[in-house]
Formats: C-alpha cells, structure tokens, sequence
C-alpha cells in the first residue's frame, strides 16, 4: 500500500504525453543525477538510450525522444521555457553534443536514441539508459514510464517514501474512503486534507493547488486564443480559437481573469455553455499536442477533462465561487485518480483510454459533485457511472500524435463527467448495483483482455484505418 498525493496525480509538465515525454523526461533527469552520484563525467565516453514497446512504437510522434534529450541535458518540464525547446532539440542535434556540469559528453540522437522492436516485461513504456565509460565499463539503468508521469526504476520499490501508515486514513480503495468518510462524518476533500497535511503545511498545499489551477487556466486561456495548425505530419487545425471568437465576438478583455468575467457576463444559452465547456477541454489538449505547458489530469492525453469541468462550474454554475471550491474540486478529484491508480492502471499503454480520459472523467465527476452539495456516497457513484461508460475505450492515435481522437475525446469526457454528476445526484445510494471498486477492477480486467494493438501502439483502429498521406 502506498500513499499517493494529490500533487502526484497532478503534475505540471510539458505535452503531449505523460507516459510518453514527461515519464521519460523525469527519467533522464535521474539517470543523469544517478551517475553523476556513481562516475564522474569526465569519464564518461558516450551515452546511450534504448526505448522499447509503446515507446518505440509511438515515441516520435510522442516527442519521447526529444523529451529524452531535454532530460539528459538537465532541462526540468516544470520551469523550462517552453518555446526554447525546439532551439535547444536543434542545437544538441547539430552539434552532437550533450553538456553535463561543465564536462562535453558526445551525443548523437539519431545514432544514440533506438527504437527497439520487442517489449520489456514489465510495463509497455520501457527505457535502457547506457553509459560506457573511456576505460570500457558499462553502466547501464531501466526505467518505466507507467502513466500520468510516474516513473518506476527496475529494482527499486514502487513505494513513495511517505508511507500510506503513516497518514490519518490510509486509503486503498473506494469502500475505504466511504468508510473514512462515514465514521469521521468528513466529505472526501475533507479527508484528503487531513492525509495531505502529514507532509505538507495548510498553506503550502493551497498554494500549491492554487499553482495547479493557475497553470490549467492559462492552457485554457493559451488554448482559446491560439490559431493555425498543430505540429506533426497530420496538420491538425486549432478549434478552439476560432469557436472563442464566435463566442465572444467583440468582448474586451484582457488576461484569464477579465476573459473569465466576460464568458459570465455573456448569458451564454444552454448550446453555448456546451460548446464553451467543449472548448475548454479542447483548448487545453491543443496546447498539449503543440508542446505547451499543461497539468497532467491525471495524464496529458487527458488533461483537458479536469478544467474544462471545474471551468464550466466556476463560469456557468456559480460565478461566485473561489479558491475554497477549486481546491476542494481538486482533492476530490484527485483522492479518486489515486484509487484508480491503486486498483487499476492510468496508462493507455497498458489499458487503452479508459485509462486515461475514463479516469479524468471520474476524477472530474467526483469533483464536481462534491461541490454540487453531493455526499461522499454520490461522489463515488459520480465516478463510477462516467467510467462505466467509457470502459472498453481504446487508444488508437493516428500517426503516434496526441491529435486524433485524442483532443476531441478531452470535451466528451467533460460532458460524460457533468451527467454523471447530475445523475449521480439523483441516486440514492441503495439503490446502486454497481460500487466504485467494482468498476475500477472491471476496468483493470478489460485492460488486461484488450489486445495490445488498441493500446498506444498505433498498429490498430483508427490508427490503421485511416491513411495518413489522405489527411
């Protein structure tokens, strides 16, 4: 059993992928800090990286290899600029080079990151990092990269170091936070709380869920105010953009927060909250596919769903809300992708995308009803009926790009996520047949039944079905 903290599930980073550019990125950020603990730099001769399965098969439309050298030269997502990164891929590749400290490392990308053909055992998203040193020596590390930016290394305990025993409601499962919930008479959020504050102080966790919001409204706003086509081979066009301008035709604003008060004060109808609402989750996954700065959610392919959700309450429920509810949403939403985690998986490369926009979709279901005035018991069975219907869901991107269906499946996980909320508040939870638990554990046996074709690897579905060249 192991504690996973909200600001585990969400992490800020850089697109397209979690499992994809940000796992591997973090990855190469500690094998370089691992040998610079074991070698000294100077007598390293060359360093090489393997990427094998998912990585393999749809790493360069990932970015996997570029994330591979962003973290080998030292560069963190969190706070690199984000549009240094192609200057920076460009000057490593032509000068062949990798600088670490103050040593000069030859480094080849073409040469020096493989795509290799076979699987590792363990995990889909598997890395070999190799360093041969002047005098012969190997030195080699495996890494997987096992969804929403986690990072395992072969031969270390999956184990955070801060326990679950070590927190006042040690939480595996969902009949365990309902049973936390009951007998301390605590909503959800209420109980991730006092479990967040065993490692943190009350104010460095505001602040650093405020930080999170911060980062998913300013992909938001990026997103609704960015125009042309995406990178990659498929030229995807930007929509968001341009269903802003239809939406707000002559509104003066200028940043997040004046953009906020306008969409309030616009009296959208009922067809134009669903196309805000769409547009916010599409906002978000544009600017993930070009390279931006996004809150994993719980991954980057997903991280839409959670926004445009908690966005869509802020704007069109209630307009008054602060960071009280934005920060209850998040716990909530939050202590729910953990459980998710626990009994099943959140990587696509392992279970298709009901592991991904599924799990967003129950996370955002969860946090939304919470803050609807639902029980513990209704946020539950909130998160339950947006995964019952998303189970199955598989992960078929054109091209390896985090483009099509991707983007587009970040708005109906939102929209799935606000009717699982409503029809969770109607229910009485007697009345239900289908417990949280039961479906994270179906989740988990459809992942493991789904042929592997449908998982990130591109070799099937819409995937194969549609031909590149006529895009």
């Amino acid at each position: 059993m192991e504690f996973i903290s909200v600001f585990d599930i969400f992490k800020i980073g850089v697109g397209p992928s979690s499992s994809h550019t940000l796992g591997p990125w973090r990855a190469a950020q500690k094998f370089i800090h691992n040998i610079q603990q074991l070698v000294a730099t100077g007598e390293i001769s060359n360093i090489t990286v393997s990427l094998y399965g998912s990585l393999s098969l749809t790493g360069k439309g990932h970015a996997t290899d570029l994330a591979i050298i962003m973290g080998l030269s030292g560069f963190d997502p969190v706070t690199v600029i984000t549009s240094d990164i192609p200057d920076i891929i460009s000057r490593i590749s032509n000068v062949k080079q990798l600088q670490i400290n103050s040593e000069i490392i030859p480094f080849d990308p073409q040469k020096d990151i493989r795509f290799e053909k076979e699987f590792l055992p363990y995990h889909a998203n598997g890395m070999l990092f190799t360093i041969q040193k002047i005098n012969g020596d190997v030195y080699s590390e495996t890494y997987y990269s096992v969804g929403g930016g986690f990072i395992i290394r072969e031969g270390e305990n999956a184990v955070h170091d801060s326990k679950l025993s070590n927190h006042p409601y040690p939480i595996q499962d969902g009949n365990e936070l309902l049973e936390y919930c009951k007998s301390e008479n605590k909503s959800i959020s209420e109980i991730v709380m006092a479990n967040e504050l065993i490692d943190r102080n009350e104010k460095d966790i505001r602040n650093g869920l405020l930080a999170i919001w911060e980062v998913m409204l300013d992909s938001m706003y990026l997103g609704c105010h960015s125009y042309g086509y995406l990178p990659g081979s498929l030229k995807v066009k930007r929509r968001a953009g341009e269903v802003t301008q239809t939406l707000l035709p002559a509104s003066n604003y200028h940043d997040q927060y004046t953009w906020m008060d306008a969409i309030r004060h616009s009296n959208p109808d009922f067809q134009k909250i669903l196309k805000w609402t769409s547009s916010f989750g599409i906002a978000v996954n544009e600017v993930n596919a070009a390279f931006g700065r996004v809150v994993t959610a719980p991954t980057n392919g997903s991280a839409g769903v959670i926004p445009a959700v908690l966005m869509h309450y802020l704007c069109f429920v209630k307009p008054d809300a602060g960071y009280d509810e934005i920060i209850r949403f998040l716990f909530t939403a939050g202590e729910i992708g953990s459980i998710f985690k626990k009994g099943s998986t959140i990587s696509a490369a392992m279970g298709g995308c009901q592991a991904e926009i599924g799990v967003s979709s129950a996370m955002a279901a969860a946090g939304l009803t919470e803050l609807l005035g639902g029980t513990p018991e209704q946020c539950t069975i909130a998160a339950e009926v947006a995964m019952e219907h998303h189970l199955g869901m598989t992960c078929d991107p054109i091209g390896g790009l985090v483009q099509v269906p991707c983007i587009e499946r970040n708005s109906m996980g939102a929209i799935k996520a606000i009717n699982a909320a409503s029809i969770a508040l109607d229910r009485n939870p007697q009345d239900i047949k289908v417990p949280l638990d039961n479906v994270i554990s179906t989740m988990w046996e459809t992942a493991k039944d789904m042929n592997r074709k449908y998982k990130e690897t591109s070799e099937g579905g819409l995937a194969t079905a549609v031909n590149i060249i006529d895009c």
